[in-house]
């Protein structure tokens, strides 16, 4: 079947058109996310990013629906009440922007209109990029300052939080330019997010945190039949949405594509952040959680390498302040909380 947007879209409709016809607690419905974009597909497949907003709640926050091997529906259902306070949704890296750029589909109360609006007065700001980018950025910083706590131990958490900190750092800096990053795209997309700072090095310093230097490609291939073993042995009343057994080809081919690219290292950040989760699920199978272990150790998120990894952190997120107070400086807004200008 030849995946185009208007298809997605007519998926899109149509599945909003029968579920406000069966359930009336729906207040609006909204999308968001690589189908607005020009390039919806990677690796051949996509997704379908819906947000329900109900009257009344939902009992299930998010869903996976498989369409067919390359489309799926991610559903998100939210709470009218976690709408009420606009301004403060106004600086939420994640759902400000997801409103802002969304497109309504459902709304005969002009509830989103409303909504949309409100969000997207001043959203632009440089003030209100600079919140959203901070709110990020320090938590990136807090979690390196809690491993300077205590030595440093190595293992699935420690990984799984350094991890973390990475995409934190990358998307503070990647909200200076636009919406966060999301899985698939986080590597791929943003070297373009930091040359539009002006600092092309952010993304080798990115790749470089994330081990680059201490893997080939082809070996990176031959991870993939392990990482992908490690997410279907995830039981799937707790694999969550995002290790849901209908995301494995989505993540799969993104990967595949992107290592047969110009920039065969952007696969790190999906590979790496997907088969973590996964094997902090099954911590306790050894044997299943065993190559990912190997992997680690390899390029320094497990073992006696660990400390120069945070080390290295340390210094990336020194030039993430310095970048964030240089951007502000341009435009005259004011760096608050625990990096000033």
């Amino acid at each position: 079947m030849r995946i185009t947007s208007e298809l997605l879209m007519r998926i899109a409709r149509d599945t909003v058109s029968q579920r406000t016809r069966a359930n009336r607690e729906v207040l609006a419905v909204y999308l968001h996310g690589s189908l607005l974009t020009r390039e919806p597909l990677l690796g051949g497949a996509t997704d379908i990013d819906l947000f329900f907003i109900h009257n009344n709640g939902n009992k299930e926050p998010r869903e996976i629906v498989r369409m067919t091997d390359d489309v799926h529906l991610d559903i998100a259902h939210h709470s009218r009440f976690q709408y009420r306070q606009t301004r403060d949704l106004r600086l939420d890296p994640w759902l400000g922007s997801a409103i802002s750029g969304c497109k309504i589909l459902y709304d005969p109360q002009h509830f989103m209109d409303f909504t949309q609006a409100s969000v997207r007065g001043h959203f632009n700001d440089p003030q209100n990029i600079l919140t959203r980018a901070q709110k990020q950025a320090e938590r990136a910083r807090s979690i390196w300052l809690n491993f300077q706590m205590e030595t440093p131990k190595t293992g699935l958490h420690s990984a799984q939080l350094y991890l973390e900190a990475v995409e934190q750092a990358a998307n503070a800096l990647a909200c200076l330019s636009g919406p966060p990053l999301t899985i698939r795209r986080l590597t791929s997309e943003f070297a373009s997010r930091a040359e539009a700072l002006a600092r092309p090095g952010l993304y080798h310093g990115l790749l470089g945190l994330l081990g680059a230097a201490d893997v080939q490609i082809d070996q990176l291939r031959s991870w993939l039949p392990a990482w992908e073993t490690t997410i279907k042995t995830v039981p799937k009343p707790i694999a969550g949405a995002r290790l849901h057994p209908h995301r494995i080809h989505y993540y799969r081919t993104a990967i595949e594509e992107t290592l047969s690219g110009n920039q065969p290292y952007a696969c790190l950040w999906p590979l790496l952040s997907t088969w973590g989760e996964a094997a902090s699920v099954l911590e306790q199978d050894e044997q299943t959680t065993s190559n990912w272990q190997e992997a680690m150790e390899q390029i320094g998120l497990v073992g006696d390498k660990f400390p120069k990894k945070l080390d290295a952190l340390d210094a990336y997120l020194d030039l993430m302040e310095e970048t964030i107070e240089s951007w502000a400086r341009a435009r005259g807004v004011g760096v608050t909380g625990d990096f000033q200008i």
